[in-house]
């Protein structure tokens, strides 16, 4: 089987981004985004997944993350295309639901190549420490537009924002493993294509 891999760089006036991937890993990562919190979701999305990751960047941070969070996203949903390639083989779907204390949050995963982003969950909380929570849906979408997929987030209870923000990541890291996983040798679509 041909590894799937794939490695992106994205750079621009507000960003500075390389990412690599490795969809067969054992859930290796090295993250540093400038940004704490995003590190540690990163850091749960790889290890839950066991998908490798290196994610590098610089960003605009004086001005809000805002912009590095969103291009982190564009830069793995490109990753995750090309590492998929023809997507011969793969189960195609994955969902997971991942309770953290009081917060249940459960995600849904089709890697159809069409992108749809549906996400709902509320904080109690406009910030974890100093990240704006409104940047995860941001992250989200973009990662979802990019790798052209669709992606269900849901959360129907949670009171405590680190949690709910753990727990999607976890939940996000444990539906794309199975998303991925091969489980065939033909493209899981009667269109023959995905």
């Amino acid at each position: 089987m041909q590894a799937r891999t794939a490695k992106t760089h994205r750079q621009t006036k507000e960003t500075d981004i390389a990412v690599e991937l490795n969809l067969d890993g054992v859930g290796k990562y090295e993250i540093d985004t400038g940004i704490g919190f995003l590190d540690h979701m990163l850091t749960h999305l790889s290890k839950h997944s066991k998908i490798d990751l290196v994610v590098k960047a610089k960003g605009d941070l004086k001005t809000d993350a805002h912009h590095t969070v969103e291009d982190i996203g564009i830069c793995l949903g490109e990753c995750l295309t090309k590492a998929l390639g023809d997507k011969k083989g793969i189960a195609r779907y994955g969902h997971s639901s991942v309770p953290m204390e009081e917060t249940m949050a459960n995600v849904s995963i089709d890697l159809s190549g069409r992108p749809s982003c549906v996400y709902n969950a509320d904080f109690r909380t406009d910030k974890i420490g100093d990240f704006d929570v409104e940047c995860l849906e941001e992250m989200l979408r973009s990662f979802s537009n990019a790798g052209k997929f669709n992606l269900h987030v849901n959360v129907p209870y949670g009171t405590n924002s680190h949690h709910i923000a753990e727990a999607i990541f976890k939940a996000l890291a444990q539906a794309l493993a199975r998303a991925v996983k091969i489980v065939g040798t033909d493209v899981p679509s009667t269109k023959g294509t995905l």
